[in-house]
């Protein structure tokens, strides 16, 4: 994905009707899904219909993990996935696990590695330093399951210490800053929107999307607001030709990181695409 990416959308792998319409959510990226959202006996099936998706559409694919009987049948398929932009692959606990399965993949094709254990939280630093990863992707509901934890959506505060994990390691790295995990609450937009402006302030750079009704409200959480902007004018309008130098703005000293963090905002806020926040109610 690239940097300023903010949003992946998981489609069923066996629902092939559907990825046209996912691809016209708005989102970043589409994401068919081969693990979770698709029952054992139609992995073949979704196999088949995401190689011939990503053949002719541009698109990212979640193989079935490692330690599954369908993952080596994953990797051989994405042979034929020309337009393939990336892996992403589920349960990366360690850096020789995620190592390995590039060296299986088609050259030039990244892996998305998402962190959802104890494990792959510990091991997030060195996940993140292997060549070829070019994202770390948190998986709150798995890591919940493994940690025997019941979040409560959307603040999950029990979960702060992982997430803070992935934004240090990815910052470490050099990789952009990792997406947050999916919100499961489908129609509660309110709580999502929360959500994300949260994430987005931990450091996340956007978060995965299970609805394409979702795509839109994570755009709009990472757009500055009205308020953001308008102190950032202020910052900009009052260090003039300071070359830097620390001014006092609205009671609070403005130093160089603080100029530079406005100039981000302003930059961000014109470099908006038109209609960029907007996504599909439905599939």
């Amino acid at each position: 994905m690239e940097p300023a990416d903010r949003t992946l959308l998981f489609v069923p792998g066996d629902r092939p009707e559907r990825f046209a319409k996912a691809a016209a959510s708005g989102a970043d990226g589409v994401l068919v899904d081969l693990e979770d959202a698709v029952a054992p006996g139609a992995k073949t099936v979704a196999r088949e219909a995401a190689v011939r998706w990503l053949g002719t559409h541009d698109g990212f694919v979640r193989i079935n993990a490692a330690d599954t009987p369908w993952h080596a049948a994953d990797l051989a398929a994405l042979t034929g996935a020309r337009r393939l932009r990336g892996v992403v692959l589920p349960k990366s606990s360690t850096a020789d696990g995620v190592a390995g399965v590039l060296r299986r993949l088609p050259a030039g094709v990244p892996v998305l590695a998402l962190v959802e254990s104890a494990l792959g939280v510990r091991e997030a630093a060195a996940i993140a330093q292997v060549p070829g990863v070019a994202r770390l992707l948190f998986g709150s509901v798995d890591l919940a399951l493994d940690m025997d934890l019941v979040p409560s959506e959307p603040d999950e505060p029990e979960l702060l210490w992982a997430r803070s994990a992935l934004v240090v390691a990815s910052r470490a790295a050099g990789l952009p800053a990792p997406l947050d995990g999916v919100h499961t609450q489908l129609d509660d937009e309110a709580g999502l929107a929360a959500a994300a402006r949260r994430s987005r302030g931990l450091g996340f750079g956007g978060r995965l999307c299970v609805h394409p009704r979702q795509v839109g409200v994570v755009h709009r959480a990472w757009l500055p607001t009205d308020a953001e902007l308008e102190w950032a004018r202020r910052v900009v309008r009052a260090a003039g030709n300071r070359d830097g130098a620390a001014v006092r703005v609205d009671g609070q000293m403005i130093d160089r990181p603080r100029l530079r963090r406005a100039r981000s905002l302003l930059g961000a806020h014109r470099a908006t695409p038109p209609g960029r926040p907007g996504g599909a109610d439905r599939l």
